[in-house]
């Protein structure tokens, strides 16, 4: 296949086995974990938690990213659509209250198959970097329930910088409005749990708090009153980032300006504790512990 997928529309070409564009993958999809998670917002994990299926490979080049080993370096093993269904099933019959597909985009195609042969009955979670196009999210109009996005930068310098993507906030903020237009305002189970909807999230980096007020502000005046926001706090310097000013953590003091702004601004949504920030949390990839057995 020519991939243009993503924002990127690099039309690499893209066989069974290997690929060659920025994300490097195959056409088949190759998966680094698939297991429990509890350590999603609330209205994702529940008391339960989600069924993660963490996507080798990535559109985006974070230079700090902590699951680099996957995004960048393509850590991960094959999937057929069935087995991914298996496995699936597996997950929603020990009990996950939802199920989460992590960096998922360069695989639409076979995640629809997958789903075409197991359509869990919890929520369908795409966790995304938000660097989306709006045709590729349009062909998953009815296949997911809840969008998970990361809305990350607002500056073109940073994005640049960062990410390896100036358009960034072109792209994502696009990829929100049609997430928005597709699941609309949250909407919950009983248990608190989000059957529908969109819920950003935002990771404040050391530096860039006005960037992440710009974001906010955007958010607060573009999208319906509703669409909640969950900043983090978790940042932590990993893949040996040489980037001045991102080889510390963030600081009490910018993490306050930044959630004091959301609730001066009347957001609603979600806010993190300070020992998020380790490594701690990043999980096991590529290892027999790190898939359910169907």
């Amino acid at each position: 296949m020519r991939c243009n997928l993503c924002p990127r529309r690099c039309g690499a070409e893209r066989t069974e086995s290997a690929g060659t564009g920025l994300c490097g993958m195959p056409e088949e999809m190759r998966i680094a974990r698939i297991a429990p998670h509890l350590w999603e917002e609330p209205p994702i994990s529940g008391q339960r938690g989600t069924g993660a299926v963490f996507f080798s490979g990535c559109t985006l080049r974070c230079a700090f990213c902590q699951n680099a080993e996957i995004s960048h370096r393509g850590a991960g093993r094959a999937f057929t659509p069935r087995q991914l269904a298996d496995s699936l099933r597996r997950l929603e019959e020990m009990g996950m209250q939802s199920i989460s597909f992590i960096t998922a985009t360069p695989f639409v195609p076979r995640i629809l198959d997958t789903l075409e042969l197991w359509r869990p009955h919890v929520p369908v979670v795409w966790n995304t970097s938000g660097y989306e196009t709006v045709e590729t999210l349009r062909r998953l109009e009815g296949a997911v329930d809840v969008y998970l996005p990361d809305l990350k930068h607002y500056s073109p310098r940073l994005g640049g910088l960062i990410a390896r993507a100036p358009d960034y906030f072109e792209a994502a903020s696009a990829a929100i409005r049609e997430m928005v237009r597709q699941c609309g305002v949250p909407q919950y189970s009983p248990e608190g749990i989000m059957t529908r909807g969109v819920l950003i999230r935002h990771l404040i980096l050391p530096g860039c708090t006005s960037d992440s007020i710009r974001l906010l502000q955007w958010v607060r005046d573009e999208l319906p009153e509703g669409i909640p926001v969950s900043l983090m706090q978790q940042y932590v310097p990993c893949n040996n980032v040489a980037i001045p000013g991102l080889q510390r953590r963030i600081t009490p003091r910018e993490y306050h300006r930044v959630c004091e702004y959301m609730r001066e601004i009347g957001l609603p949504g979600f806010t993190q504790g300070a020992t998020s920030a380790t490594v701690d949390f990043v999980p096991v990839f590529n290892q027999d512990e790190s898939f359910v057995q169907p």
